[in-house]
């Protein structure tokens, strides 16, 4: 038995299936029918999930990276340099991450599966702060993925704007997703947790915090 947090296998591989699903629902199951998915990440599990999918030879155009201020992974997809900076306190606290723990999975599949190769990589990381990746590699990671840092006021902003349009309330986290996907066709961004958890975000976008799922409603006043 463990925990099914961010970086058990178990949890990325049950995460795998969102993909197929989606892709289902709006494919049709047509193999000709592509589609790319947005994912708010802070610890690269679900969006790795994404890259498994796709490697498996689900019909995905891109991958989106969306994160916040906490920028470390948009920073390394459009420069290959991956740097870990200040843990920044934002409305998607989730994804206040700077080294993300899935992060060197990928790098096993960017390095040719060599374990050597990574491990000389994640050394880099600790002793100077910093990994980087060039040329073909770099490459290789923007043909894999698109990034984007989205920030708390552009998060607030897409709140606003999809409750005005569809009446529907995102969490802070899945904002994040849907601005980062904003002009891109053919996109399922991914969400991933309930408004109700954040109560910060709710009033200061649209006034108002969301209401708890109905399972819960109730649940503060029993014995």
């Amino acid at each position: 038995l463990g925990a099914v947090n961010s970086i058990n296998w178990a949890r990325i591989l049950a995460q795998m299936v969102y993909y197929f699903y989606a892709w289902g629902r709006v494919a049709g199951g047509d193999p000709d029918h592509h589609l790319s998915f947005a994912v708010p990440t802070g610890n690269f599990g679900d969006v790795f999930a994404g890259y498994m999918a796709k490697r498996m030879g689900l019909p995905v155009d891109r991958l989106i990276i969306a994160t916040n201020r906490n920028d470390i992974l948009s920073r390394f997809v459009h420069g290959g340099v991956y740097a870990a900076g200040e843990v920044y306190p934002t409305l998607s606290p989730a994804m206040d991450i700077q080294i993300a723990s899935n992060f060197e999975r990928y790098l096993y599949f960017l390095l040719d599966e060599d374990p050597v190769a990574v491990r000389r990589l994640l050394e880099e990381m600790a002793q100077g702060g910093s990994l980087a990746v060039e040329g073909q590699r770099l490459a290789q990671t923007q043909a894999d993925f698109d990034a984007r840092a989205v920030s708390d006021e552009e998060t607030l902003a897409q709140i606003r704007e999809t409750f005005a349009h569809l009446g529907y309330i995102l969490d802070p986290h899945t904002a994040t997703g849907v601005r980062a996907a904003r002009g891109q066709p053919n996109v399922i961004c991914l969400a991933t947790a309930h408004p109700a958890k954040f109560a910060e975000a709710g009033p200061l976008a649209i006034g108002r915090a969301a209401p708890p799922p109905p399972a819960l409603r109730g649940l503060r006043e029993k014995e």
